[in-house]
Protein backbone atom coordinates (compact mmCIF):
# COMPACT_ATOMS: atom_id res chain seq x y z
CA UNK A 1 0.00 0.00 0.00
CA UNK A 2 1.23 3.90 -0.51
CA UNK A 3 1.17 6.16 1.84
CA UNK A 4 1.03 9.98 2.56
CA UNK A 5 2.48 11.71 5.63
CA UNK A 6 -0.03 12.87 8.50
CA UNK A 7 1.82 15.09 10.85
CA UNK A 8 5.00 13.34 10.33
CA UNK A 9 4.16 9.41 10.06
CA UNK A 10 3.22 7.72 7.07
CA UNK A 11 -0.41 6.55 6.19
CA UNK A 12 -1.96 4.18 3.51
CA UNK A 13 -5.15 5.34 2.73
CA UNK A 14 -7.64 2.86 1.35
CA UNK A 15 -8.98 5.24 -1.14
CA UNK A 16 -9.55 8.73 -2.31
CA UNK A 17 -12.76 10.24 -2.54
CA UNK A 18 -13.12 13.14 -4.82
CA UNK A 19 -15.57 16.11 -5.32
CA UNK A 20 -15.84 17.14 -8.62
CA UNK A 21 -17.81 20.18 -10.18
CA UNK A 22 -17.35 22.00 -6.48
CA UNK A 23 -16.23 25.85 -8.04
CA UNK A 24 -18.53 27.48 -9.72
CA UNK A 25 -15.72 29.24 -12.17
CA UNK A 26 -13.88 25.78 -12.81
CA UNK A 27 -17.24 24.40 -14.01
CA UNK A 28 -17.94 27.12 -16.62
CA UNK A 29 -14.11 27.22 -17.71
CA UNK A 30 -14.70 23.81 -18.83
CA UNK A 31 -18.51 24.19 -19.85
CA UNK A 32 -20.30 22.44 -17.73
CA UNK A 33 -23.17 22.30 -15.93
CA UNK A 34 -23.98 22.64 -12.30
CA UNK A 35 -24.86 19.35 -10.69
CA UNK A 36 -28.24 19.07 -8.88
CA UNK A 37 -26.36 16.82 -6.59
CA UNK A 38 -22.67 16.80 -5.65
CA UNK A 39 -20.71 15.00 -7.80
CA UNK A 40 -18.04 11.78 -6.64
CA UNK A 41 -15.33 9.78 -8.05
CA UNK A 42 -13.04 7.67 -6.54
CA UNK A 43 -9.13 6.76 -7.04
CA UNK A 44 -7.44 3.58 -5.38
CA UNK A 45 -4.51 3.55 -3.18
CA UNK A 46 -2.24 2.70 -6.58
CA UNK A 47 -3.08 6.29 -7.80
CA UNK A 48 -0.78 8.20 -5.54
CA UNK A 49 2.40 9.49 -6.62
CA UNK A 50 5.44 11.37 -5.14
CA UNK A 51 6.07 12.53 -8.70
CA UNK A 52 4.28 14.60 -10.82
CA UNK A 53 4.17 13.49 -14.37
CA UNK A 54 3.64 15.73 -17.39
CA UNK A 55 1.70 13.19 -19.77
CA UNK A 56 0.29 9.46 -19.03
CA UNK A 57 -0.73 8.43 -22.45
CA UNK A 58 -1.55 12.09 -23.23
CA UNK A 59 -0.71 15.34 -22.06
CA UNK A 60 -1.78 15.80 -18.51
CA UNK A 61 -3.78 18.54 -16.28
CA UNK A 62 -3.49 19.56 -13.20
CA UNK A 63 -6.07 20.26 -10.86
CA UNK A 64 -5.37 21.74 -7.48
CA UNK A 65 -7.15 21.20 -4.06
CA UNK A 66 -7.79 21.78 -0.49
CA UNK A 67 -7.68 17.74 0.93
CA UNK A 68 -8.22 15.83 4.03
CA UNK A 69 -7.08 13.17 6.04
CA UNK A 70 -9.97 10.94 7.92
CA UNK A 71 -9.93 9.57 11.31
CA UNK A 72 -12.68 8.23 13.78
CA UNK A 73 -14.95 9.81 10.95
CA UNK A 74 -13.89 12.96 11.20
CA UNK A 75 -11.65 15.34 9.08
CA UNK A 76 -8.24 15.61 10.94
CA UNK A 77 -5.81 16.97 8.79
CA UNK A 78 -5.79 19.12 5.68
CA UNK A 79 -2.80 19.15 3.09
CA UNK A 80 -2.42 20.34 -0.64
CA UNK A 81 -3.06 18.08 -3.47
CA UNK A 82 -2.86 17.89 -7.01
CA UNK A 83 -5.81 15.76 -9.36
CA UNK A 84 -4.24 14.69 -12.25
CA UNK A 85 -6.58 14.22 -15.37
CA UNK A 86 -6.21 12.93 -19.37
CA UNK A 87 -8.43 16.00 -20.03
CA UNK A 88 -8.78 14.63 -23.90
CA UNK A 89 -9.77 11.15 -22.49
CA UNK A 90 -12.14 12.01 -20.05
CA UNK A 91 -13.91 14.40 -22.27
CA UNK A 92 -14.92 11.64 -24.67
CA UNK A 93 -15.53 9.88 -21.83
CA UNK A 94 -18.34 12.16 -20.60
CA UNK A 95 -19.61 12.71 -24.39
CA UNK A 96 -20.60 9.14 -23.91
CA UNK A 97 -22.07 9.54 -20.59
CA UNK A 98 -18.87 6.71 -19.29
CA UNK A 99 -17.38 7.04 -15.89
CA UNK A 100 -14.34 8.90 -15.87
CA UNK A 101 -11.80 6.44 -13.50
CA UNK A 102 -9.41 5.75 -16.90
CA UNK A 103 -8.95 9.54 -16.87
CA UNK A 104 -8.77 10.27 -13.36
CA UNK A 105 -7.58 6.87 -11.45
CA UNK A 106 -4.61 5.61 -13.21
CA UNK A 107 -0.90 5.44 -11.68
CA UNK A 108 0.46 8.97 -10.14
CA UNK A 109 -2.90 10.40 -10.51
CA UNK A 110 -2.84 12.01 -6.98
CA UNK A 111 0.00 13.92 -5.30
CA UNK A 112 -0.19 15.29 -2.21
CA UNK A 113 2.13 17.66 0.43
CA UNK A 114 2.47 16.42 3.87
CA UNK A 115 -0.92 16.43 6.30
CA UNK A 116 -0.94 19.03 9.25
CA UNK A 117 -3.52 18.56 11.79
CA UNK A 118 -6.36 20.99 11.84
CA UNK A 119 -6.03 24.40 13.41
CA UNK A 120 -8.68 26.11 15.15
CA UNK A 121 -11.14 27.87 12.83
CA UNK A 122 -10.72 24.93 10.03
CA UNK A 123 -12.06 23.58 8.13
CA UNK A 124 -14.42 26.64 7.34
CA UNK A 125 -11.55 29.14 6.50
CA UNK A 126 -9.33 27.44 4.27
CA UNK A 127 -7.98 28.26 1.06
CA UNK A 128 -5.07 27.06 -1.48
CA UNK A 129 -2.76 28.45 -3.57
CA UNK A 130 -1.36 27.01 -6.81
CA UNK A 131 1.67 28.75 -8.65
CA UNK A 132 3.34 27.62 -11.52
CA UNK A 133 7.39 28.80 -12.26
CA UNK A 134 6.38 31.76 -9.75
CA UNK A 135 3.20 33.04 -11.55
CA UNK A 136 -0.16 32.41 -9.43
CA UNK A 137 -2.80 29.77 -11.31
CA UNK A 138 -5.39 29.11 -9.05
CA UNK A 139 -6.71 30.86 -5.76
CA UNK A 140 -9.45 29.88 -4.42
CA UNK A 141 -11.46 28.92 -0.66
CA UNK A 142 -13.52 27.12 1.38
CA UNK A 143 -16.47 30.59 0.76
CA UNK A 144 -16.10 29.49 -2.67
CA UNK A 145 -17.31 25.49 -2.69
CA UNK A 146 -20.54 24.73 -3.65
CA UNK A 147 -20.54 21.91 -0.96
CA UNK A 148 -17.61 22.99 2.22
CA UNK A 149 -15.78 20.59 3.77
CA UNK A 150 -18.39 19.44 6.64
CA UNK A 151 -21.23 19.30 3.95
CA UNK A 152 -18.94 16.80 2.03
CA UNK A 153 -18.19 15.06 5.13
CA UNK A 154 -22.10 14.34 6.05
CA UNK A 155 -23.06 13.24 2.20
CA UNK A 156 -20.30 10.85 1.71
CA UNK A 157 -20.83 9.21 5.15
CA UNK A 158 -24.50 9.23 4.25
CA UNK A 159 -23.53 5.85 1.90
CA UNK A 160 -19.70 4.84 2.38
CA UNK A 161 -17.69 3.83 5.03
CA UNK A 162 -15.04 6.59 5.23
CA UNK A 163 -11.51 4.50 6.93
CA UNK A 164 -9.49 6.05 9.03
CA UNK A 165 -6.49 7.64 6.70
CA UNK A 166 -8.73 8.29 3.80
CA UNK A 167 -8.04 11.10 1.72
CA UNK A 168 -11.09 13.32 0.48
CA UNK A 169 -10.23 15.97 -2.53
CA UNK A 170 -12.36 19.18 -1.95
CA UNK A 171 -12.69 20.17 -5.81
CA UNK A 172 -10.23 22.43 -7.77
CA UNK A 173 -11.19 26.32 -8.31
CA UNK A 174 -10.60 27.96 -11.76
CA UNK A 175 -7.54 27.94 -13.31
CA UNK A 176 -6.77 24.34 -14.42
CA UNK A 177 -4.29 23.89 -17.56
CA UNK A 178 -1.83 21.33 -18.86
CA UNK A 179 1.66 20.53 -17.50
CA UNK A 180 4.99 20.67 -19.10
CA UNK A 181 7.75 19.06 -18.31
CA UNK A 182 10.06 20.89 -16.33
CA UNK A 183 7.43 23.11 -14.88
CA UNK A 184 7.91 24.13 -11.19
CA UNK A 185 4.65 23.45 -9.22
CA UNK A 186 4.27 25.09 -5.69
CA UNK A 187 0.88 24.37 -3.83
CA UNK A 188 0.03 26.03 -0.26
CA UNK A 189 -3.03 26.05 2.17
CA UNK A 190 -3.95 29.16 3.95
CA UNK A 191 -5.28 29.48 6.96
CA UNK A 192 -5.75 33.13 8.26
CA UNK A 193 -3.45 34.68 5.56
CA UNK A 194 -0.78 32.32 6.52
CA UNK A 195 0.61 28.94 4.58
CA UNK A 196 -0.26 26.16 7.26
CA UNK A 197 1.68 23.79 4.49
CA UNK A 198 3.01 23.93 1.70
CA UNK A 199 4.78 21.41 -1.31
CA UNK A 200 6.47 21.79 -4.43
CA UNK A 201 7.06 19.11 -7.43
CA UNK A 202 8.98 19.63 -10.67
CA UNK A 203 7.17 18.30 -13.00
CA UNK A 204 8.62 15.17 -15.87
Amino acid sequence: MKTVFVDGHAVAPSKIVCVGRNYVAHIAELGNEVPDDMVVFLKPNSALGTELQASFGEPLHYEGEIAFVVKDGALAAVGFGLDLTRRQLQSQLKAKGLPWERAKAFDGAAVFSEFVALPPGAPDDLGLVLEVDGELRQQGDVSLMLYPPRVILEQLASFLTLEDGDIIMTGTPAGVDEIHPGETFAGHIIHGGQRLVSASWRAR
